[in-house]
């Protein structure tokens, strides 16, 4: 039976074997990455890729709290689905919420002292493993050129289409 063939329109500008393979390689790195570091995060100490970020956001913030809708946006995260991650993290004692003394309508999301002393034992774990996964295998020109790459599509992206 022969291979059934894409759907072409003439005014599609479809992607070259070049930048086919380029758009390949970025998807798997995209769709890869952060299974490859929660694998990594919930054999060493138990959290997820994303309950790390969020750990390590409010850790990052002088007095370790932030309004969930600035957390949801620097998780990339819907915030229906933030909530439900806060939920579990505040089960393990490792954040909790509170009303927003400035603007009660918004929530606050704070690290506690439990989950300060576990972002201190999985920070320098992650980040080894970041250098493993990434940096090891890049040379500084490398890097250089692909913060270069990324940094343009990022600006792309937050400009819009």
């Amino acid at each position: 039976m022969p291979a059934k063939k894409t759907p072409q329109s003439a005014d599609t500008a479809w992607l070259t074997p070049d930048e086919l393979q380029t758009w390949r390689a970025l998807h798997g790195v995209i769709s890869g990455l952060p299974d490859a570091l929660g694998a990594q995060l919930r054999r060493k100490v138990n959290l997820s890729f994303l309950e790390y970020y969020v750990l390590a956001c409010l850790s990052e913030q002088s007095d370790h709290r932030l309004r969930m809708s600035r957390l949801a946006m620097l998780a990339t995260s819907e915030l229906s689905r933030l909530s439900h991650l806060v939920g579990r993290l505040e089960k393990r004692g490792l954040v909790h919420r509170e009303p927003d003394p400035v603007d009660r309508r918004f929530t606050l999301v704070v690290l506690t002292d439990a989950g300060q002393a576990l972002v201190l034992i999985a920070a320098p774990l992650h980040v080894q493993h970041v250098r493993h996964l990434i940096f090891d295998v890049l040379g500084e020109k490398e890097q250089h050129a692909l913060r270069a790459a990324l940094t343009k599509v990022l600006s792309k992206l937050i400009t819009g289409l």
